[in-house]
């Protein structure tokens, strides 16, 4: 089957490379229009591809290039819905990039693909929501649930979030009405949001949504950088989404985003890799390096300390701005998962070359191959972190009104991590 890549820049989607899939095979090239257009510095589709004028073909393959496409591929119950559209098994790898096909109408970030795009517009032809209002939707109205089930393409389930629990891609117009993203004209686009319901009916599933708003909070309050003011109310979690901005002239801009699975180049749903591989991959892409490196440790000290085991290859991803400059982006998909029924557990360690584990710092920072100056940064920064902002975590909690049984086994967590970070050599570190 044939796609096109498109990409939104300054104002207008351009179709900037050829998609080619069929049994097994991935041809892919960028357009000669798009590589000799118009647009001085024509952006990339992905960090890993430079715009070039070379047409590539790549069999099923545990690394590629061509890991940014399932950034876009369905998942969750949007999967399931587009595969029962389609006729095709839900459960199966093979039908990945054929459901990308259909399905990345409107994924997070700025790419999208036609085919799912007319694919889109095929299924909901003559159909125009009116929107909803706040209330509306708080109170579960049937306005609300006809205009979800009407775009259910897009909204229940969203293919275009991956994940297990349900999300909403819902924009905001003027008047503060609420529509699913695709059913809002760009020029009506005021705030755009992901809405998270809990993955289940028990409750602990309940607690887990509610404590990522407050985890959240208290990751800002130690320096990271997090989604700005996440609120839990009504059993919903409502999210700003940060690949999207709106400027002074009510312009939509859309920014380019990527999953770490898509820099190291893993293709599938694999959720394991070496952190020691992530890091070093991340400062060869971020434009601070050192700043990058630091924030992704921390963040890894963060998941210890409030015992989120869930660390795969797609809870993290790096942003390209308008500017150009790349950065992690906000810490998002952050909350209480120890209490998960399914016992997650973390996916993604630090290997070292010769076999096992390591959780010491300082054989952390000595094995990674990073320049002097950016591990010499981030042992400062993390040094920092344990001293200086760890022991007021707890504080963070129970002030954002955290449970008690939560905040108690973190006081743990986070009691055992503060040594180790002031256990950290910085005798050749910079003041962070």
């Amino acid at each position: 089957m044939d796609s096109y890549i498109e990409l939104f820049h300054e104002g207008t989607w351009h179709r900037a490379a050829s998609l080619t899939v069929d049994d097994g095979l991935v041809q892919f090239g960028y357009e000669a229009s798009y590589v000799f257009g118009p647009l001085q510095n024509p952006p990339c589709v992905a960090l890993s591809l430079p715009v070039e004028l070379t047409r590539r073909t790549w069999t099923d393959q545990a690394v590629t290039p061509l890991a940014f496409l399932w950034d876009l591929v369905p998942q969750g119950r949007g999967r399931d819905h587009i595969a029962g559209l389609l006729n095709v098994p839900s459960d199966s790898s093979r039908q990945d990039l054929y459901l990308a096909q259909h399905g990345a109408f409107a994924p997070i970030g700025r790419l999208r693909l036609d085919t799912a795009v007319d694919f889109y517009n095929q299924h909901t032809a003559g159909m125009r929501p009116e929107g909803f209002t706040t209330q509306e939707m708080h109170d579960r109205s049937e306005t609300f649930v006809d205009q979800l089930r009407m775009y259910n393409m897009l909204a229940a389930g969203t293919p275009g979030v991956q994940g297990i629990a349900p999300k909403f891609l819902l924009t905001q117009d003027e008047e503060g009405r609420w529509f699913p993203d695709v059913g809002l004209a760009d020029e009506h686009a005021r705030q755009h949001w992901i809405v998270k319901l809990s993955r289940g009916t028990h409750a602990d599933d309940q607690r887990i949504l509610r404590h990522e708003s407050i985890y959240l909070q208290a990751a800002a309050a130690c320096g990271i950088r997090t989604i700005d003011a996440p609120e839990y109310r009504d059993d919903m979690l409502f999210l700003r989404r940060f690949d999207r901005e709106v400027d002074a002239a009510g312009s939509v801009r859309r920014l380019h985003q990527e999953t770490l699975a898509a820099l190291i180049g893993y293709h599938g749903f694999a959720r394991s890799a070496s952190l020691f591989a992530l890091t070093e991959r991340l400062a060869q892409v971020a434009s601070d390096p050192a700043q990058a490196v630091a924030e992704f440790l921390c963040r890894d000290v963060l998941n210890r300390a409030l015992r989120n085991p869930d660390n795969h290859l797609r809870n993290t991803s790096v942003q390209q701005n308008l500017d150009g400059t790349v950065q992690l982006t906000p810490l998002y998909d952050f909350g209480p998962m120890y209490l998960d029924r399914a016992l997650i557990s973390r996916t993604c360690e630090w290997r070292l070359p010769n076999g096992g584990s390591t959780d010491n710092w300082n054989e952390i920072l000595e094995t990674l191959a990073l320049d002097d100056d950016v591990k010499a940064h981030a042992a400062g920064v993390l040094r920092s972190f344990g001293e200086d902002v760890l022991p007021a975590l707890p504080h963070e909690l129970r002030f954002r009104d955290a449970d008690a049984d939560i905040v108690e086994i973190c006081k743990t967590a986070i009691g055992y991590q503060i040594p180790k970070l002031q256990d950290i050599d910085c005798r050749a570190a910079p003041s962070p």
